[in-house]
């Protein structure tokens, strides 16, 4: 490991840099970047382990995911535009990433019962065998990259990232709320 005096060799994320600047700043500004290095770390060895582990990136598993919670739905599928917002992507990263899918035998679309015009995506039964080892691996680095916490302390985080979830939408201008 690296001296502590020896910060240019070092990899240091925002919290860390922040928590070397003077004081001043203010408590929720350090609980945003405590936040967002978490998120960065947990997305980061997540996307690595579907590419090592599955040959896939993340934005392929978030769509089958969405698809996966669809499939029983009433319409048994998704249009490209409600995965779209699901995904928070826009029409055209979805419709790559179907194509892709489509092409490996994962996905399939469907005209929607009632209005041939609509099409619907859905996982094929190739896709949710698929899908079904890529969730079982993702829920096991999800309790492994979590693991050291206390089952108190998962459930205390819970409930108070809950709590900040509802000051963020309480502070949206209405046009942001989603």
């Amino acid at each position: 490991m690296n001296a502590p005096d020896d910060l240019g060799a070092m990899v240091v994320d925002a919290e860390t840099a922040l928590a070397q600047s003077p004081p001043g700043h203010k408590d929720e500004l350090r609980l945003w970047l405590r936040l967002l290095t978490c998120t960065t770390l947990v997305e980061g060895e997540i996307r690595a382990r579907l590419r090592r582990d599955f040959d896939t990136t993340l934005p392929r598993f978030d769509l089958m995911a969405a698809l996966d919670r669809a499939q029983g739905g009433m319409n048994g599928g998704m249009t490209l535009g409600e995965i779209s917002r699901r995904m928070m992507v826009s029409n055209g990263n979805v419709t790559g990433l179907a194509a892709r899918l489509e092409a490996e035998g994962l996905v399939e679309r469907r005209a929607r019962p009632g209005d041939r015009r609509v099409q619907l995506l859905r996982l094929t039964a190739k896709g949710r065998r698929e899908f079904a080892r890529q969730s079982a691996a993702h829920e096991a680095w999800i309790a492994e990259l979590l693991g050291g916490l206390e089952a108190k302390e998962r459930e205390a985080l819970f409930r108070l990232l809950g709590r900040a979830k509802l000051s963020v939408r309480a502070a949206l201008s209405p046009e942001d709320t989603p």
